[in-house]
């Protein structure tokens, strides 16, 4: 993916809407309240000052100056992020949240801004080369609670064993330790943890499906909904993506294109 420098015009778009967004905080403006779990780097995280940062935070920065509104980032647990959104503590989320059927039912998506795939961790020496290689009765599967790896993987697979955990890293703990024989997950997180554990695992990372991720928002505010899709149009056209892919996400961009797997941003 070629790199864009981001146009002048929208520089100054940004800079414009950022005075706006001081001045109006001072004057009583709501803030635009964002939730993500900050604890999936790059795209959200706490950097060394412990304050919030990635991706996704750049993301939630430029989109409250977009819409000329102070910013306030909430760091929820990814299992309450959802009812944190329909019961008001926040206005959106902006948290690595692949869109689906089952989570439309209960809120709103813009339009997708990545596609990612789930894949597998395994151990170095596995059998196991594809989703193909899992039986039931013989393997054990590593899944975060309320991930789109749990939820595929509870459907696709009723009869394989699967262990259900809070944590990332305790899932992939289960798979270094032995006690599962995978852990389904997405890309990027299998390719950092592939990274960590080089010398005892091996990551799958042809997709056994690939997901889109969107900024989820209450049901029923169509004006916020189209105002928050014209700034990921703009976001797009400007290349502001890409340069947060160069600024974060480097190594693991020319990693995967080496591998041949598509790169994420769209």
């Amino acid at each position: 993916m070629k790199r864009f420098v981001l146009a002048s015009s929208f520089v100054c778009f940004i800079a414009l809407l950022s005075s706006c967004s001081e001045s109006a905080s001072e004057n009583g403006v709501k803030p635009l309240v964002i939730g993500m779990e900050l604890a999936y780097p790059p795209f959200e995280m706490r950097g060394p000052d412990n304050e919030p940062d990635g991706i996704s935070v750049r993301m939630a920065e430029d989109l409250a100056t977009f819409l000329g509104r102070p910013l306030e980032i909430r760091d929820v647990e990814w299992n309450g992020i959802i009812p944190a959104l329909n019961s008001g503590k926040i206005d959106a989320i902006i948290s690595s949240m692949t869109n689906t059927p089952e989570r439309a039912r209960s809120i709103a998506f813009s339009d997708g801004y990545v596609t990612n795939g789930l894949c597998m961790l395994v151990q170095k020496d596995s059998g196991i080369e594809s989703i193909a290689d899992v039986k039931a009765g013989e393997h054990k599967i590593a899944v975060k609670l309320a991930t789109t790896g749990h939820q595929w993987a509870r459907k696709a697979m009723p009869d394989v064993d699967l262990i259900t955990l809070d944590e990332a890293a305790a899932c992939v703990l289960e798979v270094l330790q032995g006690k599962a024989d995978a852990y389904i997950y997405d890309q990027i997180s299998i390719y950092q943890f592939w990274k960590k554990y080089e010398d005892k695992t091996r990551p799958i990372l042809n997709p056994i499906r690939e997901e889109t991720w969107a900024i989820g928002m209450r049901q029923g505010e169509d004006a916020f909904h189209a105002e928050v899709n014209e700034f990921l149009k703009q976001y797009r056209e400007n290349g502001r993506f890409d340069e947060l892919a160069e600024r974060y996400m480097s190594e693991q961009k020319a990693a995967f294109e080496e591998m041949g797997v598509p790169f994420i941003f769209h």
